[in-house]
């Protein structure tokens, strides 16, 4: 029987390098040479920290962090904006929490979705993954097809397909 796992997962090097290359290309820019502003990746809490003067700045900031994640091919979907909150001295700062794995009302819609298809297919969720076991190969693939099509709010891999 045919398996694969749905998973959503994030390559956390190449989110580091993204918000690198936003430090760069800010720090050349003219409007933030004398700009007081913080852009920091906290790998273990997977959430980025952003600290801006003005919201002109702010806007200009995450701005550079979506244009570099897009570069570094990261789906944008992995970025949940918290508020803009009020910082020290008049600056306003946020947080950007990474999304990684599906959480338990995801995975339910994605099996939800599985089961709308009318195809026979099983999905079970495995902890922060989704397995799909099917007769054939060809119904996964419809599958992941259709799950493709739809709008989630997180992006979805398809790994560990075994025929």
């Amino acid at each position: 029987m045919p398996t694969l796992d749905i998973v959503s997962r994030v390559d956390m090097q190449e989110v580091d390098n993204a918000v690198n290359n936003t430090k760069k290309s800010l720090a050349q820019r003219f409007d933030f040479r004398a700009a007081k502003y913080e852009l920091n990746l906290d790998k273990k809490e997977k959430k980025i920290s952003i600290q801006a003067e003005d919201n002109m700045k702010m806007e200009a900031i995450r701005d550079g962090l979506r244009t570099a994640a897009v570069k570094r091919s990261i789906n944008l979907k992995v970025f949940d904006f918290k508020e803009q909150l009020p910082g020290p001295a008049g600056a306003l700062k946020q947080e950007v929490k990474i999304r990684e794995g599906l959480e338990m009302e995801i995975a339910k819609d994605i099996v939800k979705r599985v089961k709308a298809t009318g195809l026979k297919v099983q999905a079970s969720i495995q902890g922060d993954e989704v397995r799909l076991t099917g007769k054939q190969i060809d119904d996964l693939r419809t599958v992941m097809a259709h799950l493709n099509a739809s709008e989630l709010e997180v992006p979805l891999q398809y790994v560990n397909m075994k025929s």
